[in-house]
């Protein structure tokens, strides 16, 4: 089960099977794919928080109990989603952020990872423990290689050791790390800092940021060379230049709501 609620500037997905640790199964995966397509539709979205429910795991991952050799030919077409998920989070312009809210293992850790900003309490643990029984963590590789490096990505992989949040933010893989106390309020700051900067150059840049990693450097120097002409030509450009010269707040052009709620 996945909730999909909309406040202000902010989506929340919420995978809701606490006392199963949130897994990611087949179903959940539909849910979570059709709600980011949901909220990268609406304009007045700034940002969608993934989250899990309860305080015991974001995601133990994917659901390997009875029936996981049942359909194989089904399950192959039903992963397709995960990687439909990934798509849908990175080409869309909302900025994604993981409220890592207990462990996150295996598929659910490439989903915390997937995002731009990931937020972890400290007592979590994170890692793809899966070639333990037999598997490997395929189709999160995609998003563990954007954000570290291949040695540090496989010898993760290849052990299937957990981490701690601190490893995982000395390593590149997350954001920050919080106490439980702070999660929520860390969570709402970045909403709140997001929801006052520029729609446009938001939107601009991260399509921009995201472009980049098919990219050798030639390509990218001209792909952003354009990106800087095209971001310059927008209204929100000339507003944020004129409040800057005239020492005021900028009123932005683009559609944005007033912040995160109360």
């Amino acid at each position: 089960m996945v909730k999909f609620e909309i406040e202000g500037v902010r989506a929340k997905i919420t995978i809701d099977e606490p006392e199963r640790r949130n897994p990611l199964t087949a179903a959940t995966v539909s849910d979570l794919l059709r709600f980011t397509q949901e909220a990268n539709a609406e304009p007045e979205v700034r940002c969608i928080v993934y989250t899990g429910a309860g305080d015991r795991a974001f995601s133990a991952g994917g659901d390997l109990g009875a029936g996981f050799f049942d359909d194989p030919l089904g399950l192959h077409r039903s992963r397709g989603a995960i990687a439909d998920l990934f798509r849908a989070m990175w080409s869309g312009e909302k900025t994604t952020i993981a409220r890592v809210n207990g462990h996150a293992l295996a598929g659910g850790f490439g989903l915390a990872v997937a995002c731009d900003v990931t937020v972890c309490v400290e007592h979590a643990q994170l890692g793809m423990p899966e070639v333990g029984v037999g598997l490997w963590p395929m189709m999160i590789s995609v998003p563990l290689l954007r954000a570290a490096s291949p040695k540090v990505v496989y010898e993760l992989m290849a052990t299937g050791r957990t981490i701690t949040p601190h490893e995982a933010l000395q390593l590149g893989l997350i954001s920050r790390v919080v106490s439980r106390d702070d999660l929520d309020t860390t969570i709402a700051d970045i909403v709140g800092s997001l929801s006052q900067r520029s729609p446009a150059a938001t939107a601009l840049g991260r399509t921009a940021f995201n472009a980049l990693g098919g990219m050798d450097a030639d390509s990218a120097l001209d792909f952003l060379q354009n990106g800087l002409t095209a971001v310059t030509m927008t209204e929100d450009a000339r507003e944020g230049l004129a409040a800057f010269a005239e020492k005021r707040v900028p009123g932005w052009a683009s559609p944005s709501a007033e912040g995160e709620p109360e």
